[in-house]
C-alpha cells in the first residue's frame, strides 16, 4: 500500500474528508448488519416460539450504551411491548417498520460515503494528472528524445484512469468493507460464539487462495499498460505522419505494425483478465463450502437441542453469515483490481521520480540584462551512447553581432545551438554569458534572454493571436505590431476572423511560409536580446524564403544572433561564419574571407549551391 499512500499525497482534500467518510461508512455498515439481527425476534413470533420467560426478560428498558447489545436490546424491549399490547400481528408490523428504517438509514449513509469517496477520487486524479504533467514538461530536453510521446500520453491518460478506478477499490476494501466485516462478526459472535469460531477456522482457506491469484496479477497488469503505451505511440506516429503514409502507399505497412501492437495488447489483456476474473468464482465457491460447513455444524447443534443455539437464531445466523461473503468477496475483487492500479501507479511514480539532468545550481543567479558577449570555451559534448559530437569548440558572439554556423549535416551545428538555452549541458568546457557560466544562471532567467526560431514551425491548434502571444502577456496591438515586423499581418488580416482565426492542428491550415512568419512574430513578441535561428528558411520555396528572410532581418536588428544555415546566401552578412565539420571548427571568418581560401570547405559548400 506504500505506492497508494504516495499517490494519495496528491489528494488535497483527503484530510478534510477522511473523518466524514469513516463515520458514514461505519454507520452504513452498522445499520446494514442491524437489519439481520432483528430477524431473531421476528422469527420467534412467526414460529410461535415466544415463552413467558422471554417476555419478562425484555420488560425492562436497557441503559444507553454504544454497543450492539444496546441496540438489539432496545429493539427487543419495544418489540415485546408491541407483542403484549397488539399481539403477533402488531409485533410483526413493528419489526417490519424497524427493518425498513434500518435499511433506509444504511443506504443514506452508504450514499453519503460514496459521495465523499468520489470527491476524493476526482480531487486526487486531477491533482495527480496536473503534477505528472508539470513534472514531465519540466524535465530536460534530452528526456523527450529518448521517450516515445505515446508512452508519456498513456501515463497521463490510461494509467491515471486506472488509478482513478483503483482508488475507489482501495478505499472500499480498506475501510468500508472492513467495517462491514467487523460489524458482521460482532453480531455473529453475539448470536453464537461456537459457530463463529468454527467459521473463522475455515475462512482463511478462501483468503489464501485469493491472495495467491492476486499476487500474480500485478506483473500481468504492468505488461498490459506497457503494451497499451506502445499501441498509443504507434497511433501518434502514424496520424502525425499521415502525409508520408499516403505518399509512400504504406497503409499496409502501418496496418501490419498496428496489428502486431493491437493483438499483443489483446493477448496481455486476456492473460490479466483471466486471472482477475478467477478471483470471483474462486471466492464464491469457497464461500459456499464455508456456508455448507456452517450449515452442517450449526444444524447438528440445533438437532441436538444445544441450548447455545435456537432454530430461529440459527436461521438468522445463516442469513447474516451469507452477507459476510459479500464484503469478503468485495475485498477479494478489490485487491485483484488494486493490483492493476498499482502497476499504473508505479509507472506514474517512476515518471514523477525522474530527475531532470538540467537543474539550477545552488548558487544560480538572475541574469538581469545581457550586455557583453556569449563565449564558448573549449566545449565538448557527448550523447548518452558515448559518441563525441563536439570537440573543443571555442568562439565568441559579441553583443549585437551575428555568428553563423555552416557545414555538412551531422557536424554538430544544432547541438551548439541547443547548448546555449541549456537544452543540454556540455561534459567539458564552459559556455559563458557576460562572464557567468550558464550553469550558474537561473533557468527561467536564461530562457527570458533567448528567442528561438527553428526549421519546423511549432504551432498549436489555437488562434493566430494565441500562437503569436504564446508564453507572453501582451496586448492585441503588440501582437499586430509583431506580425507586421514578421511580414505576417497582411495574410492574417485576410483570414475570416483575422487574429482570432483557428489555424488547425500544428497550423495545418497555413502554408509553410505563413507558419514560419507566425513563429518569427512569436519571437518578436518575446523581444529577446539573444536570438537562435536554426535553419529557419531551409524548408521554404523562393518566394516564401524572401518574405521570411526579410522578417528575420527585421527581427535580428540590434540582437545577438546565432544562425544555423544550409543556404549560404542567407548568412552572407554575418559578422563571423564558423564552418563546423565532425564536431570541430575547421574554418572561421567573414563570407568574403572564406570564399577567398583556396580549397577551403566553405568555398566548396558555396560552389555546390551556385
Amino acid at each position: 500500500m506504500k505506492t497508494y499512500f504516495r499517490i494519495l499525497q496528491y489528494a488535497e482534500s483527503i484530510k478534510k474528508f477522511a473523518f466524514p467518510y469513516f463515520l458514514f461508512s461505519l454507520l452504513a455498515s452498522f445499520f446494514g448488519v442491524l437489519n439481520f439481527s432483528l430477524l431473531i425476534p421476528l422469527l420467534n413470533v412467526l414460529f410461535d416460539q415466544v415463552q413467558g420467560s422471554d417476555l419478562s426478560k425484555y420488560s425492562i428498558k436497557p441503559e444507553f450504551s454504544l454497543d450492539s447489545n444496546y441496540f438489539t436490546g432496545i429493539f427487543n424491549y419495544y418489540f415485546y411491548q408491541m407483542l403484549q399490547l397488539y399481539g403477533r400481528l402488531g409485533a410483526l408490523q413493528y419489526a417490519c417498520g424497524a427493518i425498513i428504517i434500518s435499511v433506509l438509514s444504511s443506504n443514506i449513509f452508504k450514499y453519503l460515503s460514496q459521495r465523499i469517496l468520489k470527491t476524493v477520487e476526482a480531487q486526487t486524479i486531477a491533482s495527480l494528472r496536473q503534477a505528472v504533467f508539470e513534472k514531465t514538461i519540466g524535465l530536460h530536453f534530452g528526456f523527450f528524445n529518448n521517450e516515445r510521446k505515446g508512452n508519456l500520453m498513456a501515463r497521463l491518460t490510461t494509467d491515471v484512469q486506472e488509478i482513478e478506478n483503483s482508488i475507489g477499490r482501495a478505499f472500499t476494501a480498506s475501510l468500508k468493507e472492513i467495517f462491514s466485516l467487523v460489524m458482521f462478526f460482532i453480531f455473529l459472535f453475539g448470536i453464537s460464539v461456537k459457530l463463529t469460531l468454527f467459521s473463522l477456522l475455515i475462512l482463511p482457506l478462501s483468503g489464501g487462495a485469493i491472495s495467491l491469484i492476486t499476487r500474480k496479477l500485478r506483473k500481468a497488469a504492468k505488461e498490459v499498460q506497457e503494451k497499451q503505451s506502445g499501441m498509443i505511440s504507434t497511433l501518434d506516429e502514424v496520424f502525425g505522419g499521415m502525409r508520408i503514409v499516403k505518399g509512400f502507399n504504406a497503409e499496409k505497412v502501418v496496418s501490419d505494425r498496428f496489428r502486431q501492437e493491437n493483438y499483443g495488447y489483446k493477448a496481455s489483456l486476456l492473460k490479466m483478465v483471466y486471472r482477475q476474473e478467477m478471483t470471483s468464482p474462486v471466492s464464491e465457491t469457497l464461500g459456499v463450502i464455508v456456508v455448507s460447513g456452517i450449515l452442517l455444524y450449526g444444524g447438528s447443534l440445533v438437532i441436538a437441542h444445544d441450548t447455545s443455539l435456537t432454530a430461529s437464531a440459527f436461521i438468522a445466523y445463516i442469513a447474516l453469515f451469507s452477507q459476510v461473503m459479500r464484503p469478503a468477496k468485495a475485498i477479494a475483487d478489490a485487491f485483484s483490481g488494486i493490483q492493476r492500479g498499482r502497476a499504473s501507479a508505479e509507472r506514474i511514480l517512476e515518471l514523477i521520480d525522474t530527475k531532470s539532468a538540467i537543474q539550477n545550481a545552488p548558487d544560480a543567479v538572475e541574469l538581469e540584462v545581457f550586455s557583453k558577449e556569449i563565449a564558448f570555451k573549449n566545449v565538448s559534448f557527448y550523447y548518452e551512447n558515448g559518441k563525441k559530437v563536439l570537440n573543443d569548440i571555442s568562439f565568441t558572439i559579441p553583443r549585437g553581432k551575428t555568428v553563423a554556423l555552416v557545414g555538412t549535416s551531422g557536424g554538430g551545428k544544432s547541438t551548439i545551438a541547443d547548448l546555449v538555452p541549456r537544452f543540454y549541458d556540455p561534459q567539458e568546457g564552459q559556455i559563458l554569458i557576460d562572464g557567468v557560466d550558464i550553469r550558474h544562471i537561473l533557468l527561467g532567467s536564461l530562457s527570458k534572454q533567448i528567442g528561438i526560431v527553428t526549421q519546423e514551425s511549432i504551432l498549436f491548434n489555437d488562434t493566430v493571436f494565441n500562437n503569436i502571444a504564446f508564453g507572453s502577456e501582451v496586448t492585441e496591438s503588440q501582437v499586430v505590431e509583431a506580425a507586421k515586423i514578421a511580414n505576417a499581418h497582411q495574410f492574417v488580416s485576410q483570414m475570416p476572423e483575422g487574429y482570432q482565426t483557428l489555424i488547425g492542428d500544428r497550423g495545418g491550415k497555413l502554408s509553410g511560409g505563413q507558419r514560419q512568419r507566425l513563429s518569427i512574430a512569436r519571437a518578436v513578441v518575446k523581444n529577446p536580446p539573444i536570438l537562435i535561428l536554426d535553419e529557419a528558411t531551409s524548408a521554404l520555396d523562393t518566394e516564401s524564403e524572401k518574405l521570411v528572410q526579410e522578417a528575420l532581418t527585421n527581427l535580428m536588428k540590434s540582437r545577438t544572433t546565432l544562425v544555423i544555415a544550409h543556404r549560404l546566401s542567407t548568412i552572407q552578412h554575418a559578422d563571423e561564419i564558423l564552418v563546423i565539420h565532425q564536431g570541430k571548427i575547421v574554418e572561421r571568418g567573414t563570407h568574403d574571407a572564406l570564399l577567398s581560401v583556396e580549397g577551403g570547405t566553405y568555398r566548396k559548400l558555396s560552389s555546390m549551391q551556385d
